[in-house]
């Protein structure tokens, strides 16, 4: 059954799609007069195929409302007082489009297909205001994806997180709209999925013997981290995320990023090479082990892939593919002879013979391979799909051969990066590390996925879509997941979803605030734009020094007032060198500076140093030396700058927890 609706019907104004609290902003949406009633006896009549989409809509006004809806089969046909109606009409329209009519007299929403009637329900929920009347503003509106793959990835091979977490995650994608859970399931520090067939896989591999604290990206806490999902339990997430619309890509990351896998099996990996000894990393960053090119690891492959197929029915398996190094295949004999046996330039061209071996396994299996931009080194298989992480000249590059891309660039979508200035997140506490970057919401809104020389051009189809990244190294609890997330999520759905030419900040952020209030009520952390706050260091103290900076330990955080934050120099501090604290308010007696850190750090103290002050900064007048590490002395009144000046050259690096004064 067809539905036809017109503005006139419900005497519609026109006004701006921005104008209703929807994200991702619809392509067309009018405001008409008054407002449908939320209320006791509420019912939703459906189309029988579309029962499970009529119970996660009731289930979603219940929440919001209280209001529990009756469900009615349009089979039944009963008469109905102001129905919810939804249904399907199988036209020509765009896979996933949607058309919502919100009168006083009732709501209907018609769908493309069963995921358009799922997505016009999520916009109907969002016009319910968070507080207040439940009363949903009549309205009229068309809308459909400008991209058909709309993600958000996540590594779990980092940090893994509850199954109810990952759920209520899914919850939140498709609230907004996004179609596409990248399951990033493996990695040097974790092998998180069960596979029967190679059960040490999880055993010895799903362990790591510690991981590296905040601020100490070398160190060491000392604890026995890990664990993974059953394959029942993946089952339950596929499931809950196929009943959302949505499509879960699991990643098995190779030939790199698989020294778990590697350190349980051994024989995967190039065993003949000097001073072979896999283990399952402790520290993050990119290591050498890589899978040797054999055909032993080809049909464990074969093998792992059969247990993930039967796991996920998503179109599209990911490979990785990314940071393989290639020292072990110049170092190994057998590496080598495939090389020369295989008629290979060099060890670029190993990984395009890997990745097209394994595209050849996905293909028997009726499925495609996907991969981040390396599995481009030494030529991309030629019906395999890339991701873009790097320049965009790989995507370029890809698109021009006629290869479809997907876009999740570090300039715009890597969710571990600080979404704040750095010196203000770090004020907060340690937990609040991430790996480096800046990627505020206003740059993830700014976002085209297309290149522009593709702009406008046949050759845009190729981008089938993009999704944003989160990186777990520096999301130790789900809690940190959800602030890194939100709202920048809201973002990337909105990049994903509405069209390019009607995308507009201002009217984004607008409508953001509603949004955040819903995060809010849910219980959702987040981190707040709209009041991201300040560094307060004490008597508005300024620093500057001739140091450098190690990772995130700022100069700044020797003058907030606690120890939790420190400044730490990345060499030794050599003559001459400074660190200089210019006070906004004047101060006067003890001044105390204790330098070192504690455990492994407790060396990186000042040996050769003097303690002076200044009223204005020129003349500097000495009020204690440095001995072992620690300096103490009075300032007269009307200090207004400190000093800390090293006296002698020293190879050990600096702490310094506090500068202590009035």
């Amino acid at each position: 059954m067809k539905h036809i609706f017109t503005a006139a019907t419900l005497a519609v104004a026109p006004l701006l799609a921005g104008d209703l609290p929807i994200i991702p902003q619809p392509v067309k949406a009018e405001q008409a007069q008054g407002e449908f009633k939320l209320a006791p006896g509420l019912a939703i009549r459906y189309q029988t195929e579309l029962k499970a989409e009529a119970e996660l809509l009731a289930a979603g006004i219940e929440n919001a409302t209280g209001i529990k809806a009756k469900l009615v089969d349009t089979k039944l046909r009963i008469a109905l007082k102001n129905p919810i109606e939804l249904s399907q009409n199988g036209d020509s329209q765009a896979k996933e489009s949607y058309n919502l009519e919100v009168s006083p007299q009732g709501v209907k929403i018609v769908g493309a297909d069963a995921a358009g009637v799922f997505y016009g329900a999520q916009s109907l929920l969002q016009l319910i205001p968070v507080d207040g009347e439940k009363a949903i503003q009549a309205c009229s509106i068309q809308d459909s994806p400008r991209f058909g793959w709309r993600g958000m990835h996540l590594d779990v091979g980092r940090h893994m997180f509850a199954v109810e977490d990952i759920k209520k995650f899914i919850d939140w994608l498709a609230y907004h709209k996004l179609n596409s859970f990248h399951w990033h399931l493996t990695e040097d520090q974790g092998w998180r999925i069960e596979i029967k067939k190679y059960p040490k896989l999880t055993e010895v591999g799903g362990f790591r013997a510690s991981s590296p604290p905040y601020l100490d990206r070398w160190g060491s806490d000392g604890k026995r981290y890990g664990g993974f999902y059953t394959q029942e339990e993946i089952k339950e997430v596929v499931a809950y995320a196929k009943a959302r619309h949505i499509n879960v890509v699991p990643e098995i990351d190779m030939p790199g990023h698989m020294a778990a896998a590697i350190t349980s099996y051994p024989w995967l990996g190039n065993d003949d090479i000097p001073n072979y000894k896999p283990q399952v990393y402790t520290v993050w960053g990119i290591h050498p082990y890589v899978l040797a090119p054999k055909e032993e690891t080809f049909q464990w492959i074969d093998d792992v892939l059969t247990e993930v197929c039967a796991l996920f029915p998503s179109a599209y398996i990911h490979i990785g593919g990314d940071e393989a190094p290639k020292g072990q295949w110049k170092q190994s004999k057998f590496a080598q002879s495939v090389i020369k046996r295989e008629g290979l330039k060099d060890e670029h061209e190993l990984q395009s013979y890997f990745i097209k071996r394994v595209e050849k396994i996905l293909e028997a299996k009726g499925r495609k391979l996907i991969g981040w931009d390396e599995i481009r080194e030494g030529g991309l298989s030629p019906n395999a799909t890339m991701m873009l992480w790097r320049g965009w000249n790989h995507a370029i590059a890809s698109i021009e051969e006629g290869h479809d891309v997907v876009m999740a660039p570090g300039s715009h979508t890597y969710f571990d990066h600080y979404q704040n200035n750095p010196v203000i997140e770090l004020s907060k506490g340690p937990e609040y590390e991430c790996i480096g970057g800046y990627r505020t919401i206003e740059s993830v809104y700014t976002f085209n996925p297309v290149p522009e020389q593709f702009r406008g051009t046949p050759k845009a189809k190729h981008v089938l879509g993009c999704q944003a990244q989160l990186w777990t190294e520096y999301m130790h609890t789900w809690d940190k997941v959800e602030y890194c997330a939100f709202p920048r999520i809201a973002a990337i759905a909105e990049v994903a979803w509405s069209p390019q030419e009607a995308r507009d900040l201002e009217s984004f952020m607008t409508r953001l605030k509603p949004t955040m209030a819903r995060y809010k009520k849910a219980g959702v952390r987040h981190f707040d734009p709209f009041n991201p706050g300040e560094l307060k260091t004490r008597k508005g103290a300024k620093v500057t020094t001739s140091l450098p900076v190690h990772g995130n330990n700022l100069p700044e955080f020797a003058v907030i007032g606690n120890t939790k934050n420190i400044f730490w120099s990345s060499r030794g501090p050599q003559s001459g060198d400074h660190f200089t604290v210019a006070l906004k308010e004047s101060t006067s007696g003890p001044i105390t500076v204790k330098t070192g850190g504690k455990g492994k750090q407790e060396g990186d103290i000042l040996n050769k140093g003097i303690l002076e002050v200044s009223k204005d900064g020129k003349s500097y007048k000495k009020i204690a030396d440095f001995k072992e590490g620690t300096a103490k002395g009075n300032a007269p009144a009307g200090t207004q700058f400190i000093r800390i000046t090293v006296t002698a050259n020293q190879g050990n690096w600096l702490i310094i927890p506090e500068v202590e004064f009035k």
